[in-house]
């Protein structure tokens, strides 16, 4: 399903912890590796002068499904049009992409990241900042669809140039897929709007569990605490594991430790069902 909703600052999915002590953690502090803010230089977000960050929510938007039928790049079409509408109309401060930004298991080459870049053009296009989240299809592995066995056969394949491997084997079409730490790292680093982030090592094979503040407009404090959880599937299991409970623990013992910023904690859905 590809559905759209907005979020308002004060709410989101799951409201849990709060506040803030005015302090930023070092990379050192959230596991050892970058924020986008931190290897970028972004801008810190902030409340407007109204007291208000609206933030708007896209979810399940399935780049690239169907992509060899006239319905798949229809829908596409659609969701450009819609984030178009919703954007224009709404003029939000932030985006939030809340997994199943493509359909990796009916991509049948290593190109995710060209609908990846789709999804997220609306938003870059007028100059929105946003972040990401996975979910369960955005690195699943290529599924082969049963209508490709049919008398029409396979319908024929965009290969990406000829790659040789290190035998000097021609590897031809590759239906690997864009891994989870290829999408994210290539949106990072092609996108200065982006605010996305690789998250802490350790917690990989999920790639993107990171937490973003929203400062107050009059004080400069973190008046709002974004966490976002990759609870995997597609090339791995669909889990929220001790590990990544344990990260959030300690985050939000670090960040909020007095209970007195508003929390959200963003992760796809889709990949828990």
């Amino acid at each position: 399903m590809r559905w759209w909703s907005r979020l308002a600052a004060a709410g989101a999915m799951l409201a849990a912890l709060a506040a803030a002590a005015g302090l930023r953690p070092t990379a050192k502090e959230r596991g050892g590796y970058p924020s986008a803010a931190d290897a970028y230089s972004r801008p810190p977000l902030r409340f407007g002068s109204g007291g208000s960050f609206k933030v708007a929510l896209f979810a399940d938007l399935h780049y690239g499904e169907n992509a060899w039928t006239d319905w798949g790049p229809a829908q596409d079409a659609g969701s450009d049009r819609v984030m178009a509408a919703v954007l224009d109309a709404e003029k939000p401060d932030f985006v939030v992409y809340l997994g199943d930004l493509v359909t990796a298991n009916n991509l049948p080459i290593p190109n995710a990241s060209l609908y990846w870049d789709r999804a997220v053009s609306a938003a870059r296009g007028r100059g929105v900042p946003w972040a990401a989240v996975f979910g369960n299809h955005d690195d699943m592995p290529f599924e082969w669809p049963p209508e490709w066995f049919s008398p029409d056969g396979v319908p024929p394949l965009r290969c990406p140039p000829t790659s040789m491997s290190a035998s000097g084997v021609d590897q031809g079409c590759s239906f690997r897929g864009t891994p989870r730490i290829d999408l994210i790292t290539t949106e990072i680093s092609k996108n200065r709007l982006s605010y996305s982030s690789n998250g802490p090592k350790d917690l990989w094979p999920g790639v993107s569990n990171y937490v973003l503040q929203v400062l107050s407009r009059s004080h400069g404090d973190p008046a709002l605490l974004m966490y976002f959880l990759d609870s995997g599937g597609g090339s791995y299991t669909e889990v929220l594991s001790s590990a990544q409970v344990k990260w959030f623990q300690s985050q939000s013992q670090f960040l909020n430790p007095n209970g007195r910023s508003k929390s959200d904690i963003l992760h796809s859905a889709r990949s828990l069902s």
